[in-house]
């Protein structure tokens, strides 16, 4: 299978489930549904539920999809009973209908990290020393195999995931490094990480030391990974969006539809196991980035329902589509510019 094909499955199943999740809350809480689409742009095929009489289609454009309710935003069909809008749902009714892609998706996620736990086991996943390498800056410090770093530049780090994301976002040469020893210290190792070349010829910055390799295997083990990695995934995302903000993480670091297809096709070179894995990191990225309080989201219209609640009466309709409208625009503008970034560094 080739890689352009297995990304398309991977982004269409991780879609699915997405929209899944609002299709079966949206028919659970009584809306009609006019359409359930994968893709966007124009028809390529499409048939009506006999029973249901909802349009299922697919469309051109392989990214993304949606389900057409009636009633999202006010009364738009004088066809359609009243009690069968969604605007007119109760306000928990509305927001579970809004939020179920998100928990479709994450809960996909923990059951794909179950099953690479429970098929193949996995490696400590703390962030425990496993090896310091001669005549590299952790073992001149006095980093020993057994340490578990708990802090990297003054911020707390629990896995490897936060210690890599800690490292990158300071700009400074130096870095600070707070250490558990094993008798029950805590220690304060600063050094600088030596340039060289990996295998492939890209330069990296090693302080030579690694992970533990400690292996886990067994059905408890693999409920306590998939708990554990989805925690640890969801940490990193909230420090980098946080990063995004701050400056600290360039915009160069993220990955649009090109440099994912480059991840796959690497990722698949490694086996089924980091591909299901590849699968529920990306299915924890759709899910948050889709909770995120930013219009044009499913975060950004469950926002709104809050402020309601809180207000106690509807937000201005047209004022909302607008804001929808605007983020929906920028989005795209993002993506874009995402889109050139990753073809400019395959050249």
């Amino acid at each position: 299978m080739g890689p352009f094909l297995l990304l398309i499955i991977i982004l269409g199943s991780l879609i699915f489930i997405h929209e899944l999740g609002h299709f079966l809350m949206a028919k659970k809480a009584g809306v009609h549904i006019y359409e359930f689409a994968l893709g966007f742009g124009p028809k390529v095929w499409s048939r009506v539920g006999k029973k249901d009489k909802v349009t299922y289609s697919l469309r051109m454009f392989p990214i993304g999809g949606f389900v057409q309710m009636a009633g999202e935003v006010y009364e738009d069909d004088d066809k359609i009973p009243k009690s069968k809008f969604m605007c007119n749902k109760t306000w928990l009714q509305r927001i579970t209908v809004i939020c179920a892609g998100v928990v479709f998706n994450f809960i996909l996620a923990l059951i794909l990290l179950f099953i690479v736990a429970l098929g193949w086991g996995y490696t400590e996943q703390r962030s425990y020393v496993g090896s310091v390498v001669d005549g590299y800056p952790a073992k001149e410090a006095g980093i020993e195999a057994g340490d578990k770093i708990i802090a990297v530049n003054g911020k707390t780090t629990n896995t490897w995931d936060m210690i890599i994301l800690r490292v990158m976002m300071n700009k400074s040469k130096s870095h600070t490094f707070l250490v558990k020893k094993a008798d029950g210290r805590d220690i304060t190792y600063e050094m600088s990480p030596v340039k060289e070349k990996n295998k492939d010829g890209h330069e990296v910055e090693v302080f030579g030391f690694t992970s533990s390799n400690k292996e886990y295997k067994g059905f408890t083990n693999a409920i306590k990974y998939a708990i554990t990695r989805f925690s640890s995934i969801i940490s990193t995302m909230f420090v980098t969006i946080g990063g995004l903000f701050s400056g600290k993480i360039a915009l160069s670091n993220l990955a649009g539809p090109v440099g994912m297809y480059s991840i796959v096709d690497q990722t698949a070179k490694y086996g089924l196991n980091n591909v299901i894995s590849l699968m529920a990191l990306l299915s924890i990225n759709l899910g948050f980035i889709n909770i995120l309080p930013f219009p044009a989201f499913d975060g950004g219209r469950a926002t709104f329902l809050i402020i309601e609640k809180i207000i106690g009466r509807p937000i201005n309709k047209k004022i909302e589509n607008i804001m929808h409208a605007v983020f929906f625009v920028l989005l795209m503008g993002l993506m874009i510019l995402i889109t050139i970034q990753d073809i400019l560094k395959l050249f």
